[in-house]
């Protein structure tokens, strides 16, 4: 994976720049120590490393707006990261780079149940949001896998989703308002504690944007009441293929589950060896959730079902309980985890439209064989937000790159699909070559103009997002036109 190398000048003031940043921020919040600084070498695409120059750890939007400031002034590039689980090395630094973590910045802020809104700063976790205010009866409804550790601040960066975003939405469905700090330090308010602000939608923007226009220091999150009931049904297959058929048909028919997740047998084996959660024994497996009132969910349970045993299913079961209930989503959430025990992955992030799921997975299929590596497959069905898991050994010589060509030829499929690169894991570095296979040269001209905008410097999160060559020769012009 190329990245740009590093400016020496740069290097040069390290020294410099780690004084200048200890005049406002506490010791422990400034790290320089090459020891020290491999900790944030890499994010959870782990393939890829190279320690920052330094790394900041400020605790509120004063210090960040300084920080920023200060490396605007000496033309340091700045990386954000929050908790580095991006699967999409969105928080890979470069060598002459500044990390600047919200690791510290964790506070609720406000909470209004009337008008059913949290603002909190970024750092906090995914699912300390929800734990803030289920004594309350509300919930937050965004729900990556990594919630337990993953920070809002990158829920909004690769606008998040999760299982039960075919219901409730992903991250920007969410969202309400945001504050947020530019690379010249500038603070700006968008949206706030209500639906729809006025003028230009800035916040659409800055959500998904993967800290390419600012850092989001805080939130305003949309919360919701919790439902009166949740029950999941397990529908075993003997075919991807066939239990892909069936998301099809169940969104066709106008059901709306609170999710529809998708498992194949490898991953199917890999989690019921860890979480123990009673998975039938079959070639692909559905969970299905609704909820509501009891009658609600038996109504719609009971029309879900009549889907499924047109396809001829394994097996059929409802959860009987809320123990079994717990145990199924178990297994889901504890998937990626539970797979890395099989050896090393990728974790790709297709999108398409739920009606090509079968024929998408028959490709996946066809592409494992031709490079003869596995690929299990864990994703969102109902919103066709795929998560093909591509296994290979990181110790033998070239499967590292053979197992990202055929990463490439998937997430091409997808775009062939008429599907894209992302749904939530963000492009970052991991897609960043594949732009241009979705996007026409107008297409990434326009998006670079915006990035121009916020960051005229182009020194916020470098090479990520945009082809390398792009990005590399439009800083060029833009520093060359200052």
């Amino acid at each position: 994976m190329d990245m740009p190398a590093p400016d020496p000048a740069i290097l040069g003031r390290k020294a410099e720049l780690v004084a200048r940043l200890a005049e406002f921020l506490p010791e422990r919040a400034v790290i320089h120590d090459p020891a020290e600084t491999r900790a944030y070498e890499c994010d959870a695409l782990t393939a890829y490393s190279c320690p920052p120059l330094a790394v900041v750890l400020p605790g509120s939007t004063e210090e960040v707006s300084r920080v920023l400031a200060l490396c605007h002034a000496m033309g340091v590039p700045v990386v954000p990261r929050g908790a580095g689980t991006s699967l999409a090395g969105g928080a890979l630094p470069t060598a002459d780079s500044v990390i600047l973590g919200v690791a510290r910045m964790t506070e609720v802020l406000e909470t209004s149940l009337e008008d059913r809104m949290i603002r909190v700063q970024t750092g906090r976790t995914n699912l300390s949001v929800t734990g803030a205010v289920e004594e309350e009866g509300f919930f937050y409804a965004p729900d990556p896998s990594s919630q337990l550790a993953c920070a809002i601040a990158g829920n909004i960066a690769m606008n998040s989703g999760g299982a039960h975003c075919l219901k409730y939405g992903v991250t920007t469905n969410n969202l309400l308002g945001a504050t947020v700090v530019l690379m010249d330090g500038t603070v700006v308010e968008l949206g706030g504690a209500h639906m729809d602000a006025g003028g230009l939608d800035l916040l659409g923007l800055v959500c998904g944007s993967e800290g390419q226009l600012g850092v989001v220091t805080e939130a305003t999150l949309r919360i919701l009441p919790k439902p009166e009931g949740a029950r999941p049904v397990l529908m075993g297959f003997s075919s991807s293929e066939v239990a892909g058929a069936c998301v099809a048909d169940i969104i066709r028919a106008g059901v709306l589950p609170v999710a529809i997740e998708f498992m194949d047998r490898p991953c199917i084996e890999a989690t019921e060896a860890f979480a123990q959660a009673g998975y039938p024994d079959c070639e692909a497996l559905l969970i299905v959730e609704v909820e509501g009132v009891e009658a609600e969910i038996d109504h719609q349970l009971g029309l879900i079902t009549q889907i499924a045993r047109r396809h001829d299913p394994v097996e059929v079961r409802e959860a009987a309980d809320e123990d079994e209930a717990a145990r199924i989503w178990k297994g889901r959430k504890s998937a990626f985890g539970a797979m890395g025990q099989m050896g090393d992955y990728i974790c790709l992030d297709g999108t398409i439209p739920v009606s090509e799921l079968p024929g998408v997975l028959g490709r996946i299929g066809d592409l494992s064989a031709e490079f003869g590596l596995r690929v299990a497959n864990v994703f969102h069905a109902g919103d066709g937000n795929m998560h093909p898991l591509i296994l290979f050994d990181a110790n033998a010589p070239g499967q590292l790159e053979t197992a990202e060509a055929l990463g490439a030829e998937i997430l091409k499929a997808c775009v062939a699909a008429g599907g894209c690169l992302t749904g939530e894991h963000g492009v970052g570095v991991e897609k960043r070559d594949l732009m241009d296979h979705q996007f026409a040269p107008a297409d990434l001209a326009a998006q670079m103009e915006v990035k121009d905008v916020f960051d005229p410097a182009w020194l916020l999160n470098p090479a990520k997002v945009f082809p390398l060559a792009a990005s590399e020769a439009r800083r060029g012009a833009r520093l060359a036109a200052e």
